[in-house]
């Protein structure tokens, strides 16, 4: 019996844990939510210009770690939603 519930409660760590670990990225930015690697624009806060910067097969890689460092960074221009 004290088997059953250990194995239970493994399995009950192992399925809990990736679900919580994707539940605190809700609070990043629809910039840092939708951004590609290498492109400065986010297809939704700046459509235009992220179709134009994939188009040229650009890259510029000073934003790239703005998102590591803080997940709600949000540009100039942005709309300040939040992905949920």
């Amino acid at each position: 019996m004290k088997l059953k519930i250990l194995f239970a409660a493994l399995v009950f760590v192992l399925v809990v844990d990736p679900v919580s670990a994707r539940q605190t990225t809700s609070g990043q930015s629809i910039y840092c939510a939708t951004r590609t690697p290498g492109v400065p624009f986010s297809r939704y806060c700046n459509p235009s210009a992220w179709r134009e910067w994939r188009r040229r097969g650009r890259w510029d890689s000073r934003l790239d770690h703005a998102c590591r460092r803080n997940p709600q960074y949000i540009p100039q221009g942005c709309p300040r939603a939040r992905v949920r």
